[in-house]
């Protein structure tokens, strides 16, 4: 029985051949799509969850309230972890992680930059990334032990074991290799190259921190087996202000790590949600393009219904039972879904490396993967059976009487239902285009918006190897050989804002206020160097003005937040250095583009905090002239390092990379649903216009010209596009205004963006649908007549 089924589900293809291809075309792109979604979902949800004990596992959080509003942080003092592990017995294991940062690997004649950071001997116990040599539990406990990864390992040794060699860094230290780890997942927040001991900060830093009110470093703690998270949050919150010897309200509380990555999003001191909204977003697009994908099947073997009317009516006559010919029609279906199935595995290793750039992953179709197969088997069986279920109960209920008598008229039975269909698939092809119009323009409104300097010919080198000591020798020759105008020597970069502070006083503040400053700091030329427009005063210039070592520089927000009349000469205390203000300069982005600016406080040379050279080139020669001169003065005085020089232009216009991607991802996914809807559109108007091929035939014979038949035929089809435009515009508003907000800085959602993507889905279905319109008005009525 089951082999004349497949005999019968396989003919049944061949002898509509565009009916399959469409069918096939339109499914293996929905799931292809489909299947990269669910890796990147997959990729997600699985987000740091191979550590053994993931579930006991925390990350230590601040929490403070500013102007009324608790804030949260995830980054800690020096001291809370082996303050937590010593003082509660609840906590196994506590571990600190300092900041990511480049590092000089010499070994013989290699030189190469490798990614690491500091963390306490404790780490490679908590998280589990597995050595293939060397000892994990005692990896970190010497000063200069050093814990390498198997792609560091290969790029320095090849396949020559490494625990054991010496190699340099950083061109001054010694250290020993004391294991190898195997290569990092990519689903983990974790991504090094090196890992150093926390007894070897001093060395590296000059200092290893004590200070309670110092932010800087994550802190992450395993918890012993059963203990009442609630309970010991209570026990540790007031740690930071009991250990201060100053005044402190900053609070302390653990968070789980398997959370952490999804669930990042705090309002008011409480989890609102994050990065598993874009997942939800990923999850309900990926069904709906599969939906729609489906609903094209639908439409089609529904349209097809007279064709098949008589073959049900023979086969009922016969004795054939419902239930067998569901079977039948099921069995068709599925067929149809593993082609396309096939298919949309080769089609989606085609396009991953297109879908990889967009969501900045490295994924890979687990083939080997036995799960993977099953789960995928399991797809094609359920999206078959999905798209065929109602074709079958529909096609199976033909009653063979009114079929063999030729009574059975299907034009007008399912009129209502494929309109339905027709209409969700249009509905959301019309959301995403909204959606992908509001991305670009909210892209393009932070674009645009007046960042407060000059970032055109602007230049700058993080801190390595002997910049630090050579400092001002590379300044003035950067001035003096003509390759820059204007040179400035800060503790950050100006895209990066990594440092805030609410410890400034000054005369007048109101008791109990709270405010949070950005703070930076700069040897001199800060605003020349920029180009910041000076409202009041100037800029800091130790060389003339001696007395600048304490001079500081406060923006135009941070000026009505202090509320100084005269601002210039007034005394800021920070720290215990009493800073006198020497200028007032223009707001400038600092942050994200899309959030309010903050009030920002600039320290002079006297807080020693340098990590960063900025220039800004000449306009007399070339930039590439002046960049290779720029490399050689800074050869001459870091020999050891490789010159590495980033353009400020270009670090800014990361900062609008995640919402290009987004962008990206909504016009792909539209392009994608616009693609399969007008599949089947184009496959419904092509039977639509076989069904009526005698009434367009009397209607030629009657006077009817080709521009009357072909509007005909359209007119149906553009009624069902505007009621999904009708449909879709209030969802897609609500969509959009729920993403805006995300944003403080940001677009109104406006009318005529739901006209330009209804206009442009009513053009799209015409032009779908007009080439099978205007074929079946050119033909000969005297062939669609010649049977009559």
């Amino acid at each position: 029985m089951f082999k004349n089924y497949l005999k019968i589900a396989w003919r049944a293809l061949l002898n509509s051949k565009g009916f399959s291809f469409i069918n096939i075309a339109g499914l293996s792109i929905g799931m292809a799509a489909a299947m990269l979604i669910a890796l990147w979902i997959w990729n997600e949800l699985s987000f740091d969850r191979f550590h053994n004990d993931i579930n006991n596992t925390y990350v230590a959080f601040n929490r403070a309230k500013f102007d009324g509003r608790l804030d949260c942080w995830p980054t800690t003092p020096n001291p809370l972890g082996p303050a937590l592990k010593q003082e509660y017995p609840e906590v196994k294991r506590s571990v600190r992680v300092g900041w990511s940062e480049q590092h000089l690997i010499d070994h013989d004649d290699k030189k190469l930059q490798a990614k690491g950071f500091i963390t306490d001997d404790g780490f490679l116990q908590l998280f589990n990334f597995p050595a293939i040599s060397g000892n994990i539990s005692t990896a970190l406990k010497e000063p200069n032990s050093l814990v390498i990864t198997e792609t560091l390992a290969k790029k320095i040794y090849g396949d020559e074991d490494a625990v054991g060699k010496i190699i340099k860094l950083d061109n001054r230290f010694e250290m020993k290799v004391t294991a190898v780890l195997k290569t990092l997942p990519s689903n983990t927040r974790f991504q090094f190259d090196l890992m150093m001991p926390w007894s070897f900060m001093k060395q590296l830093y000059g200092r290893d921190d004590p200070y309670w009110g110092n932010n800087s470093y994550k802190t992450y703690v395993q918890l012993q087996p059963n203990t009442q998270l609630e309970a010991l949050n209570k026990k540790i919150r007031d740690i930071t202000i009991r250990h201060s010897n100053h005044d402190e309200d900053t609070e302390v509380f653990l968070y789980p790590l398997s959370d952490f990555y999804l669930h990042n999003s705090f309002v008011n001191g409480k989890p609102v949600g994050g990065r598993i909204e874009v997942v939800h977003l990923f999850a309900v697009i990926a069904s709906f393009i599969l939906l729609i994908a489906c609903i094209n099947f639908m439409n089609l073997s529904t349209a097809r219904s007279e064709k098949r009317a008589k073959e049900v009516g023979v086969r009922k006559a016969i004795g054939a039972l419902k239930n067998s010919l569901i079977g039948q029609f099921l069995l068709e279906s599925v067929i149809i879904s593993v082609i396309a199935g096939v298919i949309s595995v080769v089609l989606a290793q085609v396009f991953l490396p297109y879908f990889n750039t967009l969501v900045q992953w490295h994924l890979a179709i687990p083939y080997g993967s036995l799960w993977f197969w099953a789960i995928f088997v399991s797809f094609m069986l359920v999206t078959g059976l999905l798209a065929g279920c109602y074709p079958a109960l529909y096609l199976s209920s033909f009653k063979p009487v009114e079929v063999l008598k030729g009574t059975f008229r299907s034009a007008n039975a399912l009129i209502t239902p494929r309109k339905l269909l027709v209409i969700v698939q249009f509905t959301f092809a019309v959301v995403m285009i909204v959606s992908t119009i509001i991305i670009r323009r909210q892209i393009q409104y932070a674009q645009d918006r007046d960042n407060g300097y000059s970032k055109g010919n602007v230049a700058f080198v993080d801190f390595s190897g002997d910049i630090d000591k050579n400092k001002d020798l590379i300044k003035k020759e950067l001035l003096s050989s003509g390759v820059a105008t204007a040179v400035t020597i800060t503790n950050q970069s100006f895209t990066n804002a990594g440092s805030n502070s609410w410890g400034l006083n000054w005369q007048g503040k109101a008791p109990g206020s709270k405010i949070v400053f950005d703070q930076m700091a700069t040897l001199g030329d800060f605003a020349k160097t920029l180009k910041l427009k000076m409202l009041e005063g100037r800029d800091i210039d130790p060389e003339r003005y001696p007395t600048d070592s304490t001079a500081c520089l406060i923006s135009e927000l941070a000026l009505k937040a202090m509320g100084f009349k005269q601002p210039i000469g007034q005394i800021i205390d920070k720290d215990g250095i009493k800073w006198h203000v020497v200028g007032v300069f223009k707001d400038f982005i600092w942050g994200s583009p899309f959030d309010p600016l903050n009030p920002m406080f600039v320290m002079g040379p006297a807080t020693r905090w340098s990590n960063n050279i900025n220039w800004r080139f000449s306009d007399q020669k070339p930039i590439g002239q002046l960049m290779k001169q720029a490399e050689a003065i800074f050869k001459r005085y870091n020999p050891a390092f490789p010159f590495q020089a980033n353009f400020l232009d270009e670090e800014y216009a990361q900062k609008f990379h995640e919402q290009q991607r987004t962008e990206s991802l909504a016009g792909t996914f539209a392009i994608l649903t616009i693609i399969i809807s007008c599949l089947g559109l184009f496959g419904l108007a092509a039977y639509m216009a076989a069904n009526r091929t005698k009434e367009i035939g009397v209607r030629k014979v009657l006077g009817a010209s080709v521009a009357n038949i072909t509007t005909l035929l359209s007119v149906d089809f553009l009624k069902l596009v505007v009621a999904s435009i009708v449909i879709a515009t209030p969802i897609a508003w609500f969509a959009m205004n729920k993403w805006l907000q995300n944003y403080t800085y940001r677009i109104e959602v406006e009318w005529w963006v739901f006209l330009l993507a209804g206009g442009a889905a009513v053009l799209i279905a015409l032009l779908t649908v007009s080439f099978q319109s205007v074929r079946a008005a050119v033909a000969n009525p005297v062939k669609s007549l010649r049977s009559e």
